[in-house]
């Protein structure tokens, strides 16, 4: 195998300090880089010229000093034309000559300066980043924008871009220098615009973290969330499986597979290994329908003339908990988040024709549907495995994704990183991307299992020092978190399962993760909640895939502008 709005904008700060590790994984240490004063008014920001950035019609639209979590700021907002409103925090003083760009969840439409998978990173609790965010050139999630074509371009890639340029233009007129370093940091669609920056952009960003990456936009935001939400729908459009369920059904899973890591410990590192049918719970807490409900998730979306599978990867065994309010619902009358998701996409933006009437009992689970879906895929879509301009001009990239995320399949994050060693070789993945796959974590955090960790540091010694990434500390954590997730994901969004589950906590855990094929192996001593008993263990498959004949939308292909 090869080796393989803005609310609190520091959110490092607002989590606790980490505690001291409790087993010797190398630290990571950003450069020493003095820290530089303003030289320039925050008020005399106002009247940067944008107009070469986003056009005529661009501009900014208020510099004020303020402080954000006792952080003293230049807050500057702006507008690049048409529409993509951009937010701009530069600390007025301590900024460490650094840069960092947070992207945003679902469809975005808010702008949201949150940076996750960064808990305990000194220099953004410190306030060493400028940091900025845009709305992507649009404002909500209903989908109507979908119908202009400069308001999807602006989705799809150009909006985190002028933004980035906006940012650095900024930040050259208020310190009178540039960023000495620059970073994207996103998860689910802020994943595929990190990923978009690598692909479209490579000399944008030196760092690129992308969690939970919703790269596969066309196939992820129709057949999968689609498949998904008219599964649990009967006939007369009530819920099927429910919440209330879940505990059973997942209790089942870990009887089944919690030990094929090698230790009983309520998390399943290596879901490929796990082999579990849920009709075998059918008369004992779960009905015929039901069971056939929790089947049909674990295997995705299939065509019923050619039995081909329509995704790359579904849900994995050990998620359980984490579908409650995406596609399983508190009661039977409920509205499934799923279907939420789809509904705009489908309407306005998935298809060539829109089509407002378009709906979920509308979608054929078909590969001609799949098909119709790749005329978009050039546009929408981060997928593109050649990246060797980013990785030429000494680009760093870290992919992350938990193994219990329910809205988007681990399945497509391995899949791009193997397209990445078909394309670029193995050598040269390995010289500048790392992938981490984390057992019992939901989408973009959360979950059951130690799921707080700090990807920021380790990116910033990797691209600032030249220390490559290897084992990186994860511990339990009672935070939840909203970084890259999607609005209104329903009830159950944002809180551990367990809170309204009836499930019982795990004990406080801290264990290493180590990038792919290798994954943490137990002592056999001492306890396993400490990191202490545990070392980097074998290669191992972690995530099976499989064949399906949109295998190759992750390799190389032209991108498309609109």
């Amino acid at each position: 195998m090869p080796l393989l709005r803005a609310t609190l904008p520091f959110a490092g700060a607002i989590i606790p300090a980490l505690l001291p590790l409790l087993t010797p994984l190398p630290a990571h240490a950003a450069a020493d880089l003095p820290a530089v004063p303003p030289a320039a008014s925050c008020a005399s920001l106002a009247e940067t010229d944008l107009t070469a950035i986003g056009g005529a019609g661009s501009a900014v639209t208020g510099a004020e000093e303020t402080a954000s979590d006792g952080i003293a700021v230049c807050s500057v907002t702006g507008t690049l034309a048409p529409e993509v409103n951009f937010q701009v925090l530069l600390p007025m003083q301590g900024w460490t000559q650094r840069y960092l760009q947070v992207g945003c969840g679902g469809l975005c439409g808010n702008i949201t300066l949150r940076s996750g998978a960064s808990a305990g990173c000194e220099v953004l609790n410190d306030g060493g980043f400028v940091m900025a965010a845009t709305d992507m050139g649009h404002t909500g999630n209903s989908g109507e924008w979908g119908l202009d074509a400069q308001k999807r371009a602006d989705f799809a890639y150009r909006a985190q871009h002028v933004t980035a340029e906006a940012a650095k233009a900024l930040i050259a007129a208020f310190y009178g220098q540039d960023a000495a370093y620059s970073y994207f940091n996103g998860c689910s669609d802020g994943g595929r615009e990190a990923l978009m920056e690598a692909m479209r952009y490579p000399d944008d960003f030196d760092g690129i973290v992308a969690g939970a990456p919703a790269m596969l936009f066309q196939v992820q935001n129709t057949l999968y969330h689609g498949w998904q939400a008219a599964s649990n729908y009967d006939a007369d459009g009530e819920v099927i499986l429910t919440s209330a369920e879940l505990p059973l059904l997942h209790e089942a899973v870990m009887a089944e597979c919690d030990a094929l890591d090698g230790v009983m410990d309520g998390l399943i590192s290596q879901p490929a290994e796990c082999r579990f049918d849920p009709r075998t719970l059918v008369g004992k807490g779960l009905t015929q329908a039901q069971a056939d409900v929790a089947a049909k998730f674990y295997s995705g979306p299939q065509d019923a003339q050619t039995g081909a599978f329509l995704t790359a990867g579904q849900p994995l065994y050990g998620s359980e908990l984490e579908w409650q309010g995406v596609y399983v619902a508190d009661g039977p009358d409920d509205e499934l988040f799923s279907e939420m998701i789809v509904d705009p996409v489908l309407k306005y933006l998935a298809f060539e024709e829109a089509d407002p009437e378009f709906g979920l009992e509308d979608l054929e689970f078909t590969e001609a549907t799949l098909d119709r879906l790749r005329a978009r895929h050039p546009l929408f879509d981060a997928t593109h495995a050649d990246l060797s301009s980013f990785a030429g001009k000494g680009g760093k990239l870290i992919l992350w994704h938990g193994l219990a995320d329910p809205h988007i399949s681990p399945a497509n994050t391995l899949s791009l990183h193997l397209a990445m060693g078909d394309s670029m070789g193995e050598e040269t993945v390995a010289g500048f991307e790392r992938l981490y796959l984390i057992p019992g974590m939901g989408h973009c955090g959360g979950g059951r299992g130690p799921t707080e960790l700090d990807l920021l540091s380790p990116m910033m010694d990797w691209v600032e020092n030249g220390s490559a990434p290897e084992a990186v500390l994860t511990r339990s954590t009672a935070e939840t978190s909203s970084f890259g997730q999607p609005d209104g994901v329903g009830k159950g969004r944002g809180r551990p399962p367990m809170a309204d589950l009836g499930v019982a906590a795990l004990p406080e855990m801290t264990r290493p993760v180590y990038p792919w094929p290798h994954v943490a192996a137990f002592s056999g001593e001492g306890d396993y909640a400490d990191a202490a008993s545990w070392s980097e263990g074998p290669a191992a498959q972690v995530v099976n895939l499989r064949d399906w004949p949109g295998a190759d939308l992750f390799g190389s292909y032209s991108f498309a502008d609109e």
